[in-house]
């Protein structure tokens, strides 16, 4: 029986595929046909705790799953089969190459950032480039550094401040659930080249920016911190500069004077306010820290690398399937299921 609700697939369980699913299940114009992956450990069995149909990634992994007491629905032809839009959230460099099985079952496909933007031929972030993904075959959802810097810098863009920008990232060294697994400790390491990769990937959203980027990465794992020296196009007051970011719903104003220090104690907060994982989907630009200075702009903020590039996601499952043609109704949806806008009552000064 259909339901007129467009039914996704999310292949690969990890960190960003659990999000998926959970954000899948919380759309009024959605419905999840299944997960698939290949681990047979506890995430599954918290799948299954969840109700979700599970499926086995490869048919190697079937066994192993039912023999560790998952119940395996099928194998990934059989999901593929119940959907509309498969979301392929597998580790990095594996996702391109189920790209030929999703064509070969007429499947319109979503990859993540660590694939190339080749893959697919088009980039995603809702704010900037949901009218040119409608109807395709497929997207990749930029990286969670680069969609932070899209929403950013196309926030100044839209208002006519944008002249160009130079970046530093501190990149944490691994995702918290891993990091006893490997990551890096009592070093920091830099990125071998100039530009790093994340200024020329935000290109591939907006060709226009001109945007160059220098990444560290750094021994911790709860996020990502960003600083950024902006030449606007012209002389400018603090005001205006605020009033273009908090024009964008996926951009919250955080300060440090309402003790909102550090990574930490934003991630506190998000878990004290009931968000699922404690999960930040905004970009958190420190308010208080944030300086002009004629036409030069300064500004820094944290990237949940876990979190922020799941509402651009479902927003992708909208422009493939063609359900939502205008990118503001569809973020507005996104916004409202997910509790994204609702951070303005911030701890108050001690």
């Amino acid at each position: 029986m259909t339901t007129g609700k467009t039914r996704v697939a999310v292949n690969g369980y990890g960190v960003i595929g659990k999000r998926v699913a959970e954000a899948v299940i919380l759309q009024d114009d959605m419905e999840l046909a299944g997960v698939a992956d290949i681990t047979a450990d506890w995430r599954m069995q918290v799948a299954g705790g969840k109700g979700f149909r599970i499926y086995a990634g490869r048919p190697d992994a079937s066994a192993e799953m039912t023999a560790s007491g998952v119940e395996v629905a099928g194998n990934l032809d059989e999901l593929l089969a119940n959907a509309d839009v498969v979301v392929d959230c597998t580790p990095k460099k594996v996702a391109a190459a189920n790209i030929e099985t999703y064509r070969k079952m007429a499947r319109k496909f979503i990859l993540q950032g660590g694939e190339k933007h080749d893959a697919t031929g088009h980039s995603f972030v809702a704010e900037c480039s949901y009218e040119s993904a409608l109807g395709r075959e497929a997207t990749r959802v930029v990286s969670c550094n680069t969609t932070s810097i899209v929403r950013t810098l196309s926030a100044l863009k839209r208002v006519g401040l944008l002249h160009k920008a130079r970046g530093t990232l501190l990149r944490r060294a691994t995702d918290p659930w891993e990091s006893h697994l490997g990551g890096i400790m009592n070093t920091l390491v830099p990125e071998a080249e100039i530009p790093s990769h994340q200024g020329p990937d935000a290109q591939t959203v907006d060709p226009e920016l001109d945007v160059v980027t220098m990444a560290v990465k750094v021994p911790q794992t709860l996020s990502h911190l960003h600083y950024w020296n902006v030449e606007l196009t012209r002389a400018a007051v603090k005001e205006e500069v605020l009033d273009a970011f908090r024009a964008s719903s996926r951009i919250a104003m955080v300060r440090i004077d309402r003790g909102l220090a550090a990574l930490n104690a934003v991630k506190e907060w998000m878990l004290d306010i009931g968000r699922p994982h404690g999960d930040l989907y905004e970009v958190a630009i420190w308010e208080d820290m944030l300086k002009v200075d004629g036409n030069e702009l300064y500004y820094a903020y944290m990237v949940d690398n876990q979190a922020i590039v799941i509402p651009e996601t479902i927003d992708a499952i909208r422009a493939l399937a063609g359900t939502e043609p205008d990118s503001r109704a569809s973020m507005a949806r996104t916004n409202a299921a997910l509790g994204i806008g609702r951070l303005s009552r911030q701890p108050t000064s001690q």
